[in-house]
């Protein structure tokens, strides 16, 4: 029986193996998985994107606002119940970025901004587009903005600045 497998070969291919270092090894490896994951609790948060509104929480017991949910005050400890926030906001302050993930390579310098929200008392991390990152400015009247087709993550939430002919919203910060 063994002589009937010894001239058996693995099947090669011609590409090769993109290595950085020899010392130690480091090659360049493709990896590609489906995750299946669940939103739990957060799950109104996302589902509120995908129908253009965004939900934040507000404390049963000491009426503290999160722009940003959560389930339990971090406050008191109490629970919280879903709020929808407003559409509008003023840039609290802003970064900009020359660097990013893959998904926003293309996209830098892109900038962030953490949105204050009249009625809220926390902020939302979210981008800015269509204002070049010179001019943005603390306390700039921002609008949110949704992807059509919700991909069902935070970045289906964009602002941008909101037009002169507009009424600025009223936040906690601004004068």
């Amino acid at each position: 029986m063994a002589d009937k497998h010894k001239d058996f070969k693995l099947p090669e291919t011609d590409s090769g193996t993109i290595v950085f270092n020899t010392d130690p090894l480091i090659i360049k490896y493709h990896y590609e998985i489906d995750y299946i994951h669940s939103y739990a609790e957060d799950t109104p948060f996302f589902v509120g994107l995908s129908q253009g509104k965004m939900m934040g929480s507000r404390c049963t017991k000491c009426n503290y606002g999160f722009a940003t949910p959560r389930s339990h005050c971090m406050e008191c400890g109490a629970p919280t119940t879903w709020e929808q926030l407003p559409n509008q906001g003023r840039v609290h302050t802003y970064t900009t970025c020359y660097f990013g993930g893959e998904a926003f390579l293309n996209e830098t310098p892109f900038t962030l901004i953490l949105v204050e929200f009249a009625g809220f008392d926390t902020l939302f991390l979210s981008r800015i587009v269509g204002v070049d990152f010179e001019k943005v400015k603390i306390g700039m009247p921002v609008k949110a903005q949704y992807l059509r087709n919700s991909k069902f993550k935070p970045t289906d939430v964009y602002f941008v600045p909101m037009q002169d002919d507009e009424p600025a919203p009223h936040t906690p910060y601004s004068n």
